[in-house]
């Protein structure tokens, strides 16, 4: 068989092109779906490019998770809509799915590559809530990958930070600013390079201050000096999100709700929605929702609903 799947282009983009138009010939497929479809793997295609991969037979899922959680960041930055990023994945799952005659193991845009659900009401408490589950998780972190991916891990579960943000942020300022101020500024790799402030108000968080400011050093983040974000975040950063998820059943991003659900507690006076808690006053889980998507980065109240669970 020639390359890409004897599909009868040595292009990989006019060979996706090619699948699509006979499984739209076959099956009734809209020619504007198909050219959508078509554009959407041709974006994936040009990413690729970039990694040395020529010909379809060599992506794998690694190729395509990767891809995925660029798209993920750029959700969270603001850049793109969520239902927009999950579709390009959905959009190389139907290549690959035809080109390969049904053999491709799909690649779920929300399990595999992080990006957001379009719309999403947490049912279920977070793993790292339990803290003897989430101790398990950072010594395992600590002891594994060492102190900087520890320290990451602590910051997006004490301070509700973004992966990206605990990364890039400088720990041994932020220290000073806790001890003078009573909140730290979070200023890199905020979505949209909004800043935000968020209060240390317990004594883990000023803990894991202390510890991150130490492992990062004499350096300008927690992240290590000689690693860009993008191989930080496919290296060290994605075992430690493996080991969190192995302890906790959740990854880094439900460290975020674990914070969520204790500012909801503290806030409130009893426990989040999404952990058995029932909503005894409308205008203080308002509230509290508010402070708390504040806290989080968002500009949307409803957004709390992901981290604490649902009004109803």
């Amino acid at each position: 068989m020639s390359r890409n799947f004897g599909l009868g282009q040595r292009d990989m983009s006019k060979a996706g092109r090619v699948a699509l138009e006979r499984d739209s010939r076959a099956k009734g497929l809209s020619f504007s779906t198909a050219a959508t479809v078509s554009a959407r793997w041709s974006s994936f295609v040009k990413n690729i490019h970039e990694s040395g991969v020529r010909k379809m037979e060599d992506i794998t899922g690694e190729h395509v998770k990767q891809y995925g959680r660029d798209l993920a960041d750029r959700v969270e930055d603001g850049l793109m809509a969520a239902s927009t990023a999950q579709n390009y994945v959905s959009a190389i799952n139907t290549v690959m799915g035809i080109a390969t005659g049904g053999a491709w193991k799909s690649i779920s845009p929300t399990k595999d590559c992080e990006i957001m659900r379009r719309s999403f009401i947490r049912a279920d408490a977070p793993g790292a809530l339990d803290r003897l589950a989430y101790g398990r998780a950072l010594d395992a972190v600590r002891e594994e990958l060492g102190p900087k991916s520890a320290a990451v891990v602590e910051l997006c579960r004490e301070l509700g930070l973004r992966s990206k943000e605990a990364s890039l942020f400088d720990a041994r300022s932020a220290v000073e600013e806790a001890t003078e101020r009573g909140f730290v500024t979070i200023t890199e790799g905020t979505k949209g390079g909004l800043e935000r402030e968020v209060p240390i108000t317990t004594q883990e968080q000023a803990n894991a201050l202390v510890r991150a400011a130490a492992a990062q050093g004499d350096g300008r983040a927690v992240m290590p000096a000689d690693a860009d974000w993008r191989s930080w975040r496919e290296g060290e950063l994605r075992d430690a999100r493996e080991l969190v998820a192995e302890h906790t059943g959740g990854g880094l991003h439900d460290l975020r709700s674990a914070y969520a659900c204790e500012r909801y507690a503290d806030l409130t006076g009893h426990a989040a929605p999404c952990a058995g808690g029932e909503i005894q006053d409308r205008e203080v889980d308002a509230a509290a929702r508010e402070q708390i998507a504040a806290e989080l980065g968002h500009g949307r109240t409803d957004v709390a609903g992901a981290y604490v669970g649902g009004r109803r």
